[in-house]
Parts: C-alpha cells; structure tokens; sequence
C-alpha cells in the first residue's frame, strides 16, 4: 500500500481550489472529504447538527477507510479532509498511512466566509483546535513539524507556493496544474448543489477572490470564534513553509 497524501485543512481555508489543483496533476487518485461524507452522512455519523438528508447506504467510516486503502494499494492516492472529522481515528495504526501536510487560514478571513455560508456556524466546526491538535501530535510524534501552507501565500504567490509544497511531500512539481478551464465541479460536492464553490466553479487558477463579507469587528458571533480560532492559527503559523519567489 503507497501512502496516502493528506492535506489536512479547515473549513473555508481555500482548501478545495488546492485540491481541484492536484486533480489537474493526472498522476494521484483525488478523493474529496471522504472522512467528511462519512460525519454527515455516514453509518455511525457524528455531525453535530440534524441529518436532514438521510444516511447514505453503504457508507461508514470503515468503508471510507477501505476504499482509501484499496485504492493506494493501486494508485498514489491524495485526500483533503478535516482533522476534526478523523479526531477518534487519530491513532498510529491509522496514521502511519499518510504523508501528512497541513492548509490553514487566518481566521480573520476564513470566518466572514463561514459565517456567509452557515449564519449559525458552531466555534468546534471551525476545527482550528482539532486541527492544531493532529499537528502538534504529529510534531510531537516524528520530532519534526509536516509541511503547513497558508492560504495567503498559496493565492499570493501560487506557483512557489505549490512549488514548495511539491518538494516537502515528495511529489513532482507539474506548473500546468495551476490552470484550468472555468466550469461545473461535481467532483467536489457531496455536500450539497456546490453552493460552497461557487468560487471555484469561475475559477481558471489559485488566485484572491473578490467577496463582499460581513465586517468581522461588528459581530459578535464572528468576535468570539476569532478569539478562540486566533490562537491554534498562529502556533502554527510559526511552522508554514517560507515562500520566495513570484507568484
């Protein structure tokens, strides 16, 4: 079994448009929050909120965990999922299967963008905490930290910041993966109709995006998530990957 490549993300943090990125490669077998299909929507769910759609047959972790290992004894194999969906599973017996690397966000931008698409969000579906935790145990375990990449540098500086990413988890750089044709993303949602990409759907590159958000200094919803979010972004901050170069 190859290992499989994990970029472990949170919520709004860009991570989808990087994945989209690695499906343009044509050498990994891509697969779209299989851990976070199975949270919501999964045998033994654990989502905090109702399941309005219905459990999905078939579907569990253990079935998601199968097919991610079924296919890696196959194919090189890339995930992008949330640690917060995987916290029980955090153990070394399924850990040691991954080439594990991290994508976060400033909260300061991610929120307004969360609170745009779930007015109700919950501080725990941030996932800044989880996602710190599984870095720190990580860090703690090997001796060294993963590779962390920040959305910032990732939409500021694309190709070195791809670049560099490449180059820490062991694969090739293909420069021809950063551009795509605008168009549907049916690949990347299960969730919904794809109202969270809608984004990506007239993308053609990693690049900013322009967006109209609530002010997060005048909600306090907002105030209080950044307040406990800020934290777990800037522990890991200190570890990001230092980009130089040109976007």
């Amino acid at each position: 079994m190859n290992k499989i490549l994990a970029l472990w993300a949170i919520p709004r943090s860009t991570s989808t448009a990087f994945e989209w990125m690695m499906r343009q490669r044509g050498d990994l077998s891509c697969h779209h929050e299989p851990f976070g299909e199975a949270w919501y929507f999964g045998a033994d769910n654990r989502t905090y909120r109702p399941n309005t759609v219905g459990v999905k047959p078939g579907l569990s972790y253990a079935s998601v965990w199968a097919t991610l290992k079924q296919d890696a004894a196959e194919n090189c194999v890339f995930i992008k999922d949330f640690p917060h969906y995987i916290t029980h599973m955090a153990e070394p017996a399924f850990l040691d299967h991954f080439t594990h690397s991290f994508l976060i966000r400033d909260p300061i931008k991610m929120l307004p963008s969360m609170y745009d698409k779930w007015p109700d969000f919950m501080v725990k579906e941030c996932g800044y905490a989880e996602q710190r935790a599984l870095f720190d145990l990580l860090c703690e375990r090997d001796g060294t930290p993963p590779p962390v990449i920040d959305a910032s540098d990732l939409l500021d500086c694309p190709h070195a910041t791809v670049r560099a990413y490449c180059e820490a988890v062991g694969i090739p750089y293909i420069e021809g993966a950063l551009s795509w044709d605008s168009g549907e993303r049916r690949e990347v949602s299960w969730y919904d109709k794809g109202s969270w990409h809608e984004n990506l759907k007239s993308s053609t590159g990693l690049a900013p995006q322009k967006t109209d958000y609530v002010d997060i200094a005048h909600n306090d919803r907002l105030m209080t998530a950044y307040d406990a979010c800020r934290p777990h972004y800037e522990a890991m901050y200190e570890h990001r990957l230092k980009i130089t170069g040109t976007a």
